[in-house]
């Protein structure tokens, strides 16, 4: 590189015609100029060299001297004067990349002047800000009014079209669920999601899980508890089914069987809305909940003759509710709950199906294999006999309290059947009997409970009774336990006789021990808490 020193004249300068530093230069390189200022001499002196009247002088920062440089708006040479030479004026309005001006730019000496036009104004300085319409306070008053109006008017219009929306949505699963089959269903209430929300306080008090979901308890406006379950998932393929199921339950009017009170359809799966069972199921009180290990409550006979006999009366409702019966085809323990006072209400009718004459054949078999009846699920076919067939094995878990399956490898009913299906008739269950009621004087009762169990088992279809006739059976069974009470309450409650003011003369002697009583002497006991045995003269017939 090529470095030397130029010493700058006052003709260095200033522009005569052609005559410029450029031209006397010519072709040479021309020196790049690093730093450069006048070093004779200083702002301060008289003899500055910032000649025009736009200029300003400002010391050097590299050494001695001074520089000269247009004042702010200028633009030109510092060192010369005349009206072309010197600073000369810059039009801003020209350059509006390096003056922005967002209204009316009018150029000035050394400066310009930005302003909106008429009608507008800025929120600041236009050249920074944007000028906007000018507007009044009724102006505004009325912007704001129609502004505010028509976003309230947006909003419920969305609003209004979301809503639209949703109970277009909902009005559809209602219909797919089979709302337009079962609004004519007097029996049946329909019941809104937001409602059994409210009736469930959320979901907050579970009772268990059902087929196809969590079940829970509920309280109607009436006070009438509730439970809340899930039902299957309607499609195209299971309607027909879900209504004709909705439909045969709402209708039965029985204390037997659990009342099914309404639905809620606008769901995606539909929700069933039963009676409360305060006692939960069969299964849980015989056999204790899921296995807990807590004690079970004591159940006296006469409370199983009493629930099986509302199981029998439920059953034999059912098989004569329509003109050909409806199959339950899944009794069971589970399947049976009971309410506060042990009335026990058969549930659950997801398998049950409605007689057709010359259709008792199904080709899905379905049910608890346990309590299944084995003619039904070899062949396939369906009858009030199968109801029959698991009821008995109910019978053997009421008199055992034992379930059907307890994981030996021998079941009750092959135990029962061990017992009962030998040549002797004066053969006895009675190690097979729970015994908190296998009292000696109970045993034959329940030996005609076990076998009447044991005809409802038989293989023979035909041969097992109907449910009506098991009703009585259970009956009879009912009157004789009864019998057994009165009998065994008049042995150990009776006191002896004395003859007092309130005996009458002829019954003295008369012992309520005494085998002996005289035939003119008859007792008559009456079997309450409050009253004592008393005795009444009779004329001998």
């Amino acid at each position: 590189m090529w470095c030397s020193r130029y010493r700058f004249s006052r003709r260095d300068l200033l522009r005569n015609g052609t005559d410029t530093f450029a031209s006397r230069v010519g072709k040479r390189s021309i020196p790049v100029v690093l730093d450069w200022a006048i070093r004779n001499g200083s702002c301060q002196s008289a003899s500055s060299a910032c000649a025009s009247s736009n200029s300003y002088c400002v010391n050097a920062t590299q050494g001695p001297g001074y520089l000269c440089k247009c004042s702010q708006g200028y633009a030109g040479n510092p060192y010369a004067t005349g009206p072309d030479d010197g600073c000369t004026n810059i039009d801003e309005c020209a350059r509006p990349t390096d003056f922005p001006c967002n209204g009316e730019c009018k150029d000035t000496q050394g400066s310009y002047e930005c302003s909106c036009r008429a009608g507008y104004e800025s929120d600041g300085d236009p050249k920074e800000k944007p000028c906007r319409p000018k507007l009044s306070t009724s102006a505004k008053l009325i912007i704001g009014i129609t502004v505010g109006a028509s976003v309230l008017f947006f909003i419920i219009l969305g609003t209004g079209v979301c809503y639209m929306l949703k109970r277009i949505e909902l009005e559809a699963i209602e219909r797919k669920n089979g709302s337009e089959k079962l609004k004519n269903v007097r029996t049946l209430q329909i019941f809104r999601k937001e409602e059994l929300d409210k009736i469930t306080m959320n979901n907050s008090v579970p009772l268990g899980k059902g087929g196809f979901g969590e079940v829970h308890k509920g309280v109607l406006p009436d006070k009438t508890e509730v439970a809340v379950k899930a039902s299957i998932e309607v499609t195209k393929g299971t309607l027909d089914k879900f209504v004709e199921e909705v439909e045969i339950q709402s209708g039965m009017m029985h204390k037997n069987i659990l009342k099914l009170l309404g639905c809620c359809l606008r769901v995606d799966v539909p929700l069933l809305v039963y009676e409360y069972a305060a006692k939960g199921s069969l299964k849980d009180l015989l056999h204790g909940k899921n296995d807990d290990g807590q004690p079970r409550e004591p159940l006296t006979l006469r409370s199983r003759l009493d629930i099986a006999i509302g199981c029998a009366q439920g059953l034999a409702y059912m098989h004569s509710y329509t003109e050909n019966g409806i199959q339950h085809a899944d009794v069971k323990p589970d399947n049976i709950l009971l309410d506060g006072g042990l009335v026990p209400k058969i549930s659950d009718f997801g398998l049950s199906k409605v007689s057709v004459v010359g259709k008792d054949y199904t080709k899905n078999v379905v049910g608890c294999l346990p309590y299944m009846d084995p003619v039904y699920k070899e062949t396939g076919r369906l009858t009030p006999k199968s109801d029959v067939y698991s009821f008995g094995i109910v019978l053997l878990e009421l008199i055992s309290r034992r379930p059907a399956v307890d994981g030996s490898e021998s079941s009750i009913v092959r135990q029962f059947k061990s017992v009962y299906e030998q040549a002797d008739d004066n053969n006895t269950g009675k190690e097979l009997f729970d015994k908190d009621i296998a009292a000696e004087e109970d045993i034959p009762m329940l030996d005609e409970i076990a076998k009447l169990a044991m005809r409802c088992l038989k293989d023979n279809v035909n041969e097992r009774p109907a449910m009506t006739t098991a009703t009585r059976s259970c009956r009879a069974q009912t009157r004789r336990a009864s019998t057994t009470a009165r009998r065994t309450t008049t042995r150990t409650s009776r006191p002896t006789a004395r003859r007092d003011s309130t005996t009458p003369p002829a019954a003295a002697g008369c012992s309520m021990h005494d085998d002996r009583l005289p035939a003119c002497c008859v007792s008559v006991c009456v079997l309450s808490l409050s009253d004592a045995c008393r005795f009444s003269r009779m004329n001998e017939y």
